[in-house]
């Protein structure tokens, strides 16, 4: 999995670079510079005459960012195209080395018609607003802005360049390619300045950072590619935060022994579904159920009342069901490997005070467990005290509104900066916490921290929450502890969600459940190619 690293933490990682790798911000540059020449290439060629008769404007800030600029522009350059560079400091306020870089640009200025160097906003806007670039640079300001809120306004020159990229971008067929990534952005949390770089491509140096995953980060960022700029990993060590990908998922998806059997193949009891005189919410567990057993579990017991029993055996009849009163449950517990509880239970006092039983009882503390919808509403009823010590592996799955209810802060506040918070309730509690959302964020009590961006708004529809619980059951019937489990479970579902529809719009609980077999496969399959 890949690192995703905080502006702080990639600031160390330079300094490590330089400092124990005997490397200097001069190579660095020079490979951040050459990489972006080279997804520029892949991104433009259609030929192979490289960049031949296609133009690029380099909006160049004082920074680092902006002697990233200052490389890439003499690669293209050596690829053919032609190149304008706006300068929106005076070339005597910048750094030495990228007084030198500069120095080099006008050499080759000396020497080739191909490139033209404006050293203010003003001179350059009568001749870049009658030219059509194929491409915007932004190379303005990187990874150094931070930001304690949102569109928190820029000052000039940086709000006029900025402003100007994005004109360019609207008015024209141009591509806006950041450096590192698109400035106004805060590369930590993801808020944005006012305005803010719109990119269609980010190339982000060395490792993705958190502030691409949330608030405006996901909007601002467009495509994202990593340049290697030669900052190994085990300089990164620190980051304990990392995205899911298909390797990760393959991992944490384990495959039956062949000479095994039902029992040996992760037995699963999920304790949801509810109904009453005013309403039903039998279906939460009919597709808690079915997705874990299309996860692979090699049993699924559901409890249920037993009134609701036929409705299960007609649309999962692999599953079984168990009594909701306590002494059925404890029997059932007691045989699973992993245990499911919440998924339209219900609010009921009854049903709360069952849940305050379960939760206290040793033999449902020692399995592995999920607790979703109804069974987190239970936790903040009635004063119940959460004893965490008792707990051998137990996962939270909320989302935004219910984390609001466990943790005391607003929805505002945890949208604001999900990761941090998070992290903070896991440490405080002491429980592993799967926070659903775009993304979603999986937290240890220890601070490890894995993202998952797998999925669209496909799965923004009734019932899928339900099942995502389901599947991270059955990964952590078959073996998988609970932390894991929640983060591949919750890639294969977000992938389900792609291949559920065409049209993201139109996807249902019932298309996502159908994608699931096919998502799984598509891993291994890829794998065995």
């Amino acid at each position: 999995m890949l690192p995703i690293l905080t502006a702080e933490e990639m600031s160390r990682a330079d300094r490590a670079a330089v400092e124990l790798l005997h490397t200097d911000e001069a190579r660095l540059m020079e490979l951040a510079g050459r990489e972006t020449s080279r997804v520029i290439r892949e991104s433009f060629e259609t030929q192979e005459s490289g960049l031949e008769g296609l133009a690029f404007l380099i909006v160049c800030g004082k920074g680092n960012n902006g002697g990233d600029g200052f490389v890439l522009a003499r690669h293209l350059l050596n690829l053919g195209a032609e190149v304008d560079i706006l300068l929106i400091y005076p070339s005597e306020t910048l750094s030495e080395l990228n007084r030198e870089g500069l120095a080099i640009i006008e050499a080759y200025a000396s020497n080739t018609e191909r490139i033209r160097i404006f050293n203010s906003h003003d001179e350059a806007l009568p001749f870049v607003a009658e030219r059509l670039y194929d491409g915007i640079v932004d190379a303005i300001l990187g990874t150094g802005l931070q930001l304690e809120a949102e569109n928190i306004e820029l000052k000039n020159p940086v709000k006029q360049a900025v402003e100007l990229v994005n004109s360019i971008r609207e008015r024209s067929s141009a591509v806006t390619i950041s450096l590192d990534l698109p400035s106004g952005l805060d590369a930590t949390s993801g808020f944005s300045s006012l305005p803010a770089v719109q990119a269609d491509l980010t190339v982000c140096m060395a490792y993705l950072k958190t502030g691409f995953f949330f608030n405006r980060g996901p909007a601002l960022s467009g495509e994202l590619h990593v340049a290697e700029i030669s900052i190994p990993e085990f300089l990164v060590r620190q980051s304990k935060c990392r995205l899911t990908d298909k390797e990760f998922a393959a991992e944490n998806f384990l495959l039956r022994d062949p000479y095994g059997a039902k029992h040996t193949n992760g037995k699963l009891l999920v304790i949801a579904g509810s109904e009453n005189s005013r309403s039903s919410m039998l279906g939460a567990s009919l597709l808690a159920a079915k997705a874990a057993i299309v996860a692979g579990a090699g049993y699924v017991s559901v409890s249920l009342p037993p009134e609701l029993a036929g409705p299960l055996h007609t649309f999962a009849p692999s599953a079984t069901v168990t009594g909701r009163d306590i002494e059925s449950i404890l029997e059932k517990a007691a045989w699973a490997d992993a245990i499911v509880i919440g998924c339209g239970l219900g609010r009921e006092q009854e049903t709360i005070e069952l849940l305050h039983r379960l939760l206290e009882n040793p033999v449902i503390a020692s399995k592995k467990l999920v607790l979703d919808a109804d069974a987190l509403f239970a936790l903040t009823e009635d004063g119940f005290s959460f004893d965490t010590a008792q707990f051998q592996d137990i996962l939270l799955t909320p989302h935004a509104g219910e984390f609001s209810r466990l943790s005391g802060l607003s929805v505002d506040e945890i949208q604001a900066g999900p990761l941090e918070a998070v992290r903070r309730y896991a440490a405080e509690a002491k429980v592993n916490v799967l926070l659903k959302g775009n993304p979603t964020c999986i937290t240890d009590p220890s601070g490890n921290a894995i993202i998952n961006n797998s999925g669209t708004e496909a799965l923004s529809t009734a019932g899928t929450g339900d099942m995502l619980s389901g599947m991270i059951g059955a990964l952590a019937a078959k073996g998988v502890d609970t932390f894991h489990a929640g983060a591949a479970a919750a890639w294969f579902h977000g992938r389900a969600g792609d291949l559920a529809n065409d049209v993201s719009s139109l996807v249902s609980s019932e298309d996502v459940l159908r994608a699931i077999p096919e998502a799984i496969a598509e891993v291994f399959f890829a794998e065995e190619e």
